[in-house]
């Protein structure tokens, strides 16, 4: 981040505080969500999968933001995006039935997907190809930090505050946090002045690995932590350990993912990837030991942190920077595309055919996408044609 730092001062500031706000108010709501739907509401497998489907809704609509960047600036988008965040994160500690939970999770996500858009092409605009793996890298490490503040907070007073006085808490500051960066987030930094609304058929790799994230990473965020919840009855400060045990190793490994990055390229570390992730899944599927679980758990966020050379691959392959902000909000809707159906199918056939199901498929979703990671080419291609564009 050196490199940011000398060219912005302003402009790093802004994205170090945005991210530890946005990073540390969803890693509170994600280490209470599951224990306050079931032990307070409760919910089960299907509901769960409904439940997470409408989290995913904002995330399949994401790509509205390539629009709203034509007329706001991407640190405007940001902000706004942390008040939504914290208006849902408020709500989900007032949540006492199904339908209000429903209500703060969309709420909540609306403001977490829209943030994802304007902060990654923020940041592609902002740094040189050469330097991005290690500022991603060295960006989500300190994110790691606030994920670290976080769900150590719960695991602390957790039994003393209970879920809805924390969650209003962190709701709040989160809220108050996004309204004073809209009114620092103003004025260009030197970045490009236009952006276009561009999809081209250079990018079809990009946009299908993007799909199969989308299913990944559902595998992850919602059937494995069900797993240990509702199988292994898992209660909210193991599980808030569990994510601070994950938020520590993020700490360190993220900055060396993004150092493996900027070394071997895209392709080597994403068939690494997803070649480790293919018995990380058979294990959540056949294993039945906890202490082994917890383990795999924890490996399998360490692997979910090498989908920063997705980003990577994107700036490199761009034709160029206005459109990055366009197509990291269309890989956010990409991704969510996969993940609006899939926990709903997940949570289905869990209840249809037991818990390996969801994890099986997750196994071939790893599979093909080891097979796809093989055709990533770096290289620019000379005048490429545009499949949609903005009209400029």
């Amino acid at each position: 981040m050196k490199a940011l730092f000398r060219q912005n001062k302003h402009l790093l500031f802004f994205i170090l505080v945005a991210n530890l706000l946005h990073t540390f108010g969803h890693s509170v709501w994600r280490a209470l969500f599951n224990n306050l739907a079931v032990e307070e509401i409760g919910v089960g497998a299907d509901a769960i999968g409904w439940i997470q489907s409408v989290r995913e809704l904002p995330g399949l609509l994401a790509f509205a933001v390539a629009f709203l960047a034509l007329i706001f600036r991407e640190m405007r988008i940001m902000a706004v995006s942390l008040v939504l965040l914290g208006i849902g994160i408020f709500l989900t500690g007032q949540s006492t039935t199904i339908t209000v939970l429903f209500v703060s999770t969309f709420v909540m996500s609306l403001g977490f997907h829209y943030f994802n858009p304007g902060n990654n092409g923020l940041i592609l605009m902002s740094v040189e190809p050469e330097e991005t793996p290690k500022v991603i890298g060295q960006l989500r490490s300190v994110g790691a930090v606030a994920a670290v503040l976080g769900t150590g907070a719960v695991y602390l007073f957790v039994d003393r505050l209970g879920y809805e006085t924390i969650l209003t808490a962190v709701g709040a500051l989160v809220i108050v946090g996004g309204a004073v960066l809209f009114v620092v987030g103003k004025g260009g930094h030197g970045l490009p002045s236009r952006r276009r609304v561009r999809l081209r058929k250079r990018y079809w790799l990009f946009y299908t690995l993007t799909f199969l994230m989308g299913s990944r990473r559902h595998i992850f965020t919602t059937f494995a932590p069900f797993l240990l919840v509702q199988a292994y009855g898992v209660d909210a400060k193991m599980m808030a350990l569990l994510l601070l045990v994950n938020s520590f190793a993020n700490v360190y490994v993220l900055q060396k993912i993004g150092k493996l990055v900027a070394k071997f390229g895209e392709r080597a570390v994403l068939t690494f990837a997803f070649a480790a992730l293919i018995p990380i899944f058979l294990g959540y599927a056949y294993v039945s030991v906890l202490a082994v679980l917890l383990a795999l758990f924890v490996v399998d966020n360490v692997l979910f942190g090498f989908n920063l050379a997705m980003q990577t691959y994107m700036q490199k392959i761009s034709v160029s920077t206005d459109e990055l902000t366009a197509n990291m909000s269309l890989q956010e809707t990409i991704n969510h595309i996969s993940a609006v159906i899939l926990p709903v199918v997940g949570g289905t056939i869990w209840v249809l055919f037991g818990s390996q199901a969801p994890f099986l498929i997750g196994v071939g979703v790893a599979v093909v996408s080891l097979v796809l990671v093989q055709l990533i080419r770096t290289g620019k291609a000379a005048d490429p044609e545009g499949l949609l564009a903005d009209g400029g």
